[in-house]
C-alpha cells in the first residue's frame, strides 16, 4: 500500500470515528449541553442538542424576565430547569416555599466579586452580620426616626424648589427616573456617610452613577455570559477604546474612596471610635452596598410608582385623598409627627407594595448551591447548581397571586378590616429578606410630598421598559410633564 494510501485511508478512518464521535454525542445530548446529565423529577427546559438552552438565553437576554415567565406559562411548573453550555446548571423556581427557603440558605459569589467586593449586598451568613456590624460603625444615623426623615425632607424640599417647580413654571420635560437617581443619591450619602454630593445640582450624567450604571450591567451579563472573562478580554482586544469593565470600576472606586476619606476625616474630628478601623476596601465595600440598596433600589421603585400613578388616575385620586386626609401642615413641619402619620397610611403602603409585587427592585436573583440539597417541593439541587429565583415573574404568576396577576391592584393588600396584609418573603421577595423599613419610609416621604404639590403626565410616545441589570431601571427613562396642583 502506497504512503498516499495509508495517509487517505487514515483520514478517511479518523473522520468516520469523528462523526461516529459526534453522531452519539448528539444522540445522548439530545437536549441539552455535552456533559449536563439528565434530571430526574423535574421540568427540563428542552434545549438543542450539545449547546442546550444557550440560543434561548442569548435571543433574550434584553428581556429575560419575561422569558422566565413565559417558562413558567410554557411548562405550567413553578420550578424549571435549564442546561446552558459553558453555565453551571440553572434552576429556576418561582414556588414561593423553595424562594424562603433560599433566603435563609446557601450564597452566590462570584460573578459579583468585582463591584460590590465582600459587602451586604454580595454576602450571606456570618459574613452578612459581619457587614451588618461593620456597616452600624460608619452609618451616622443615631436617632433613626427623626434624622432619617429630616434628611428626605430637606432633599425632596431642594428637589421641588429646584426642579418641579423650574419644570412647571418652562413647561420643559423632565426625566423622572434620571431625578429619582440623583435625590436618592443625594440623600442616602448624606444620611449614612454625612456627606453632601449634589448630585441634584449637577446638569446631565454624574459620572459615577453613569459607570455604577453600566457595571451593573456589565455584573448581571456575567450571570448569563459563558466564560464572561474571556469573552470580556476578547472584546478589550477587539474594542480597545470602548470603555471596558475595567474603566468604570475605577471611577465607581474612586467615587466610594471619596466619601470613605471625608468620613474618615469626620471620624478623625469628632467621633469616638470603638473598634480597629475599617480599611479601605472594607469601607468600599459598604459604600458601594449602601448605594445599591438606598439610591438605586428606592429610586427605580418610585419611578415605577408614578409610572402606574400616571397610567392609573384612579388609584392616584385615591392616593391624594388619603394624603390630603392625614398630612397637616403640621405634620410636614414635624419629622417624628410625619413618620408616625405616614406609618398609618395604608393605602400609600398598599400603592407601594404592590408595585414592588409587579416592579420589584431586583427583579432576579441567583444562588450557588454549596452542597447537594433537598427543596421544599422536592425538587433534589446538586452541588454547583445555579439557583435561579424571579421576584418579576413571580409577582405575576396566577398560581401565586390569583386571577389578576397582572393587573395593578393596591386593594390586594388591604384586609376586610382595613389593616395591611402581610405575605410570606418567599411569596414576596421583594426585599429578598432583608428589612424594608428603610426603603418604605424614604419612598413614602418622597410620594406623598411630591403627588401632594404637583400632578405629573407622562409624555406621548415614549417606550417605558425595563433595562437588564441587577436591579430594575428603565431602559430610556421616563419623560414627564409637570404642573401644580
Amino acid at each position: 500500500m502506497s504512503s498516499f494510501t495509508a495517509s487517505a485511508f487514515t483520514t478517511s478512518t479518523v473522520g468516520k470515528v469523528a462523526f461516529a464521535t459526534a453522531t452519539a454525542l448528539v444522540a445522548y445530548y439530545n437536549d441539552r449541553a455535552i456533559f449536563d446529565e439528565n434530571r430526574v423529577g423535574m421540568v427540563n427546559y428542552r434545549g438543542l442538542p450539545l449547546v442546550g438552552n444557550l440560543p434561548l438565553l442569548i435571543q433574550n437576554k434584553d428581556k429575560i424576565y419575561d422569558m422566565l415567565l413565559e417558562t413558567y406559562h410554557q411548562h405550567k411548573a413553578l420550578t424549571i430547569t435549564f442546561s446552558v453550555l459553558g453555565i453551571p446548571r440553572q434552576i429556576l423556581t418561582l414556588d414561593p416555599r423553595n424562594v424562603e427557603y433560599l433566603l435563609k440558605g446557601p450564597d452566590f459569589h462570584n460573578a459579583m466579586n468585582d463591584l460590590f467586593g465582600n459587602g451586604i449586598f454580595n454576602a450571606n451568613g456570618d459574613e452578612w452580620k459581619y457587614q451588618r456590624k461593620t456597616a452600624s460603625h460608619v452609618f451616622n444615623v443615631k436617632n433613626f426616626r427623626d434624622q432619617f426623615t429630616d434628611v428626605f425632607i430637606e432633599e425632596i424640599h431642594y428637589m421641588m424648589n429646584n426642579i418641579w417647580d423650574k419644570a412647571v413654571e418652562t413647561q420643559t420635560a423632565i426625566d423622572f427616573h434620571e431625578i429619582m437617581f440623583k435625590f436618592t443619591l443625594d440623600s442616602f450619602i448624606l444620611l449614612g456617610f454625612g456627606v453632601h454630593l449634589n448630585a441634584l445640582g449637577t446638569k446631565g450624567k454624574v459620572p459615577f452613577a453613569e459607570s455604577f450604571d453600566e457595571a451593573q450591567r456589565t455584573t448581571f451579563q456575567r450571570f448569563i455570559t459563558p466564560l464572561w472573562s474571556v469573552t470580556e478580554f476578547l472584546g478589550r482586544i477587539a474594542q480597545p477604546f470602548t470603555t471596558s469593565m475595567k474603566d468604570h470600576l475605577k471611577v465607581v472606586d474612586g467615587f466610594a474612596r471619596q466619601v470613605t476619606e471625608q468620613r474618615r476625616e469626620q471620624l478623625k474630628n469628632g467621633e469616638q471610635r470603638r473598634r480597629e478601623p475599617l480599611s479601605n476596601d472594607e469601607l468600599r465595600d459598604i459604600v458601594l452596598n449602601f448605594v445599591i440598596a438606598g439610591r438605586d433600589t428606592t429610586a427605580q421603585a418610585l419611578s415605577w410608582t408614578f409610572y402606574m400613578l400616571m397610567s392609573h388616575p384612579r388609584v392616584e385620586v385615591k392616593l391624594l385623598e388619603e394624603i390630603n386626609a392625614n398630612i397637616t401642615e403640621e405634620a410636614l413641619t414635624d419629622s417624628a409627627l410625619l413618620y408616625e402619620t405616614i406609618k398609618d397610611m395604608k393605602y400609600a403602603h398598599a400603592i407601594f407594595y404592590e408595585v414592588l409585587r409587579l416592579y420589584p427592585s431586583v427583579p432576579l436573583n441567583q444562588k450557588e448551591a454549596l452542597k447537594d440539597d433537598v427543596f421544599p417541593d422536592g425538587s433534589i439541587i446538586r452541588k454547583g447548581d445555579n439557583i435561579l429565583w424571579c421576584p418579576y415573574a413571580q409577582g405575576r404568576v396566577e398560581d401565586i397571586w390569583g386571577a389578576d396577576a397582572k393587573q395593578f391592584k393596591p386593594e390586594r393588600w388591604i384586609n376586610e378590616n382595613g389593616d395591611l396584609k402581610r405575605e410570606s418573603q418567599g411569596k414576596w421577595p421583594a426585599f429578598h429578606g432583608g428589612r424594608q423599613h428603610l426603603a418604605t419610609l424614604e419612598a413614602l416621604v418622597a410620594i406623598i410630598f411630591l403627588v401632594r404639590k404637583y400632578k405629573f403626565t407622562l409624555v406621548p410616545g415614549q417606550d417605558i421598559t425595563y433595562q437588564v441589570s441587577l436591579t430594575l431601571p428603565m431602559r430610556n427613562g421616563m419623560k414627564v410633564m409637570v404642573e401644580k396642583r
